[in-house]
């Protein structure tokens, strides 16, 4: 990555024309040949940008950014006051912490938020499809099964239907009802786990964290 901090003027000239004028801005050009122009606010919103693929010519203190559509990006150098390149490597993408597993470890060691008297009886209950994410019961005594996504779609509904089929055959935990529990539930899934007769729960990740309020949200 290249970091240039100058004054400069930027001309954008194209589906329609664009100027800003002369002033102290950050100009990042990517290995992926893309070039963007900052100021020194806007969060990360450049002022004026090129998406790559594209080409730049400097001269004379005037660079000139193409992209295939012929659209140029001209930017005017009049005084430049860091030019440095870095070397950054393979990026390893984004790592989210807000995956299944460890909703699932939240949620058995909280299981209260489901409800006042909610107890675990095990996670990663295992039946002969697969295991059921959170086996519980609720303050009556009766059998929950909890499936847990971070995304709820249609598919794990289906899922958890299946579990509970098989888990309502056992005399010894039959009956067992279902939650569907996920931090985003689309609304097709809502329908079909309504119409299953299965709960909804959306999860607040933060709370069970215990870094926001920690209540549920049960539909």
């Amino acid at each position: 990555m290249r970091l240039v901090i100058a004054r400069c003027s930027v001309d954008y000239a194209g589906r329609l024309t664009a100027h800003l004028p002369s002033a102290p801005r950050l100009i990042l050009v990517k290995s992926d040949g893309s070039v963007a122009v900052h100021s020194d606010d806007r969060a990360y919103k450049p002022l004026n940008w090129m998406s790559p693929p594209c080409s730049l010519k400097e001269e004379d203190g005037r660079w000139t950014v193409e992209n295939k559509a012929g659209e140029k990006l001209i930017i005017t150098l009049e005084e430049v006051m860091l030019d440095s390149t870095h070397e950054l490597g393979i990026d390893p993408g984004l790592i989210k912490d807000g995956v299944e597993a460890h909703l699932q470890e939240l949620l058995a060691d909280r299981m209260e938020v489901l409800g006042e008297g909610w107890t675990l009886i095990r996670r990663e209950y295992m039946t002969a499809i697969g295991p059921v994410d959170i086996l519980c019961r609720d303050a009556e005594g009766s059998t929950v099964a909890v499936e847990i996504k971070r995304r709820g779609e249609i598919d794990g509904v289906e899922q958890l239907t299946r579990y509970l089929e098989l888990l309502n055959r056992d005399p010894l935990l039959a009956p067992v009802k279902g939650i569907f529990a996920a931090q985003q539930i689309k609304p097709q899934a809502r329908v079909l786990a309504a119409d299953r007769g299965i709960d909804c729960v959306v999860l607040d990740y933060d709370g069970l964290r215990g870094i926001e309020d920690d209540k549920l949200k049960l539909f």
